[in-house]
């Protein structure tokens, strides 16, 4: 398995990038541009990639391609093309968004998240963007969420079956879909169910971890690895059934040494659980 997150610390140039991602031990990369670069920063950065052995695993599109403003929908259909466009260049694993909400807040929980009309236009919406651009090396992925679809294994089987496009994969989140007590008690199991159903389609992968609290009625909160519940040795070994480029990425940490913190100690418990880590 690949390992790589987030920065945390400015760049201008791709010797100055890879300089933090090599202190941050990353073996795989988020893109380090958005399709805003140029076409010589373009080539800069993919030939330090090249050079250096990395995989690009994520290009992200993080916009709400189903927002209730018809204005910034259009804004994020087109960027999310763009986006798609870059991954495609770049041979990127995957381009990366959530499905969006239907309320003020892109990623919120709204109820109309989960209408038929609103699933309707989820569909429309990754089929628009990939007919756009009709990739052959990589995918558009939604990104596995606790309020919005997808939520579930089975919904995400449901929702690839829809959509019905090659370039249609997985990017699995399994902390995102602990949404519940039993989800959190039986994680481990839980965990296996999503790699087991949607292993064939996954294109990248997010580790975090999660704990419950003692507190009415649930309260359940996302921490670094290590920090929570989740077995990483079991997930090491999930990744590794993949195969051995299989990219997770730890996430939403605060700073450049939160994020080698977190990365050192996926990539211990890779190793205990025998499992390579590039």
């Amino acid at each position: 398995m690949r390992i790589g997150g987030g920065i945390e610390k400015p760049y201008s140039n791709p010797e100055e990038w890879y300089k933090l991602v090599k202190e941050l031990g990353y073996r795989t990369v988020l893109a380090p541009i958005d399709y805003r670069a140029s076409k010589e920063e373009r080539q800069a950065y993919l030939q330090c990639v090249r050079e250096h052995d990395l995989v690009i695993g994520e290009v992200g599109a993080w916009k709400n391609v189903i927002s209730i403003n018809e204005d910034e929908r259009k804004e994020a259909m087109e960027y999310c093309k763009n986006q798609l466009e870059l991954a495609e260049e770049l041979g990127a694993n995957c381009c990366v968004n959530i499905t969006g909400s239907r309320g003020e807040i892109w990623d919120g929980f709204y109820k109309e998240n989960y209408s038929k009309d609103t699933y309707a236009l989820i569909v429309d919406s990754i089929r628009e963007i990939i007919d756009a651009v009709k990739p052959k090396r990589t995918f558009y992925a939604i990104e596995t969420m606790p309020w919005m679809v997808p939520d579930s294994p089975d919904e995400y089987l449901q929702l690839i079956k829809d959509v019905d496009r090659k370039a249609f994969g997985v990017h699995l989140d399994f902390v995102n879909m602990i949404n519940c007590p039993k989800r959190y008690l039986f994680c481990d199991e839980f965990i296996e169910e999503c790699f087991t159903k949607l292993g064939r389609y996954i294109k990248s992968i997010h580790g975090k971890d999660v704990i419950m609290e003692y507190s009415y009625t649930t309260v359940i909160c996302e921490v670094m690895p290590g920090k929570g519940r989740i077995n990483y040795q079991k997930v090491a070994r999930l990744c590794e059934s993949l195969g051995p480029d299989t990219t997770l990425f730890v996430e939403h940490l605060p700073d450049f040494e939160s994020y080698k913190k977190a990365a050192n100690y996926v990539r211990e418990q890779a190793a205990l659980a025998g499992v390579r880590t590039c």
